[in-house]
């Protein structure tokens, strides 16, 4: 059985930047599309950025370009550069694959002044 693990969330200013990190327990991130999912209080989980087996890179329209996917299949990893992050960006975020395997705890992101 798989496991993520997703850390680099916190507390951040609006118009700041956060590095996300996911490592998984198996070798997994070069087989599969892996992809950074959020939710937000009241609401649905939903997948805000993907990266494909062959490194492309797919991302809601919302985030005009905020946020960034990328990952180290070496190391097992996943990673989101989030920049100019705003109050809506505020959810727990997961990294999983896709389809989708059991899910981590996931990392709080909060963006307050």
């Amino acid at each position: 059985q798989v496991q993520f693990v997703e850390s680099g969330g916190g507390l951040v200013q609006p118009g700041g930047s956060l590095r996300l990190s996911c490592v998984a327990s198996r070798s997994i991130t070069g087989i599969y599309d892996m992809g950074w999912y959020r939710q937000a209080p009241g609401k649905q989980r939903e997948l805000v950025a993907q990266i494909t087996t062959r490194d492309y890179t797919y991302y809601i329209d919302s985030l005009n370009g905020r946020f960034a996917i990328s990952r180290d299949n070496a190391k097992n990893m996943v990673f989101l550069q989030m920049n100019s992050l705003q109050p809506e960006d505020t959810a727990v975020y997961y990294c999983n694959t896709l389809p989708n395997l059991p899910w981590g705890q996931g990392t709080q992101v909060t963006v307050s002044s």
